[in-house]
């Protein structure tokens, strides 16, 4: 599998982002993913039969990835705006303490990008030894029905589409 793959994606999620189709922006989508996937090229590999390390990127997962978050984004959203229209504010905002179980600095930074972009909780700090990941909530009423989230949802799909 090419990473060209991936970096049609990355051209396509830009330019659904941004709402504009033309040719400058194409363009700038194009260069931009080139960029992103040149930094993370050596964390993957594009199937070409090198050093890979055994990691192979699987385009279907990403994409599954990818659906994922926009659905956590919109259901995030949608409890966030609720939360905070209702009369009385009942929240019990934290940080807790999430275990990983990716273990790349690609893996580790996407995990805790994806947790950050999903209204109503932010990534704060990774342990030294890279093994925990703290995180914000707006709601940590349910300590661990949001670690379960995280490892059933964007852990578990980020180890599908990235692990070997």
């Amino acid at each position: 599998m090419s990473l060209y793959v991936v970096q049609f994606l990355f051209v396509a999620v830009w330019l659904a982002v941004t709402g504009s189709v033309t040719l400058a922006n194409i363009l700038f989508g194009f260069i931009v993913s080139l960029l992103a996937l040149g930094l993370i090229r050596h964390q993957i590999s594009g199937g070409g039969g090198g050093k890979g390390g055994g990691r192979r990127l699987r385009p279907v997962r990403v994409l599954s990835l990818l659906l994922l978050f926009f659905k956590e984004l919109a259901l995030s959203a949608w409890k966030v705006a609720v939360m905070v229209t209702r009369p009385k504010l009942n929240v019990q905002p934290g940080i807790f303490a999430y275990p990983l179980a990716v273990a790349t600095d690609f893996e580790i930074t996407l995990l805790a990008n994806l947790i950050t972009l999903t209204p109503g909780t932010l990534s704060v700090d990774i342990s030294e030894d890279r093994k925990t990941l703290y995180v914000h909530a707006i709601d940590c009423s349910d300590i661990e029905a949001a670690k379960n989230d995280i490892r059933n949802g964007f852990e578990k799909k980020i180890m599908e589409a990235f692990q070997g």
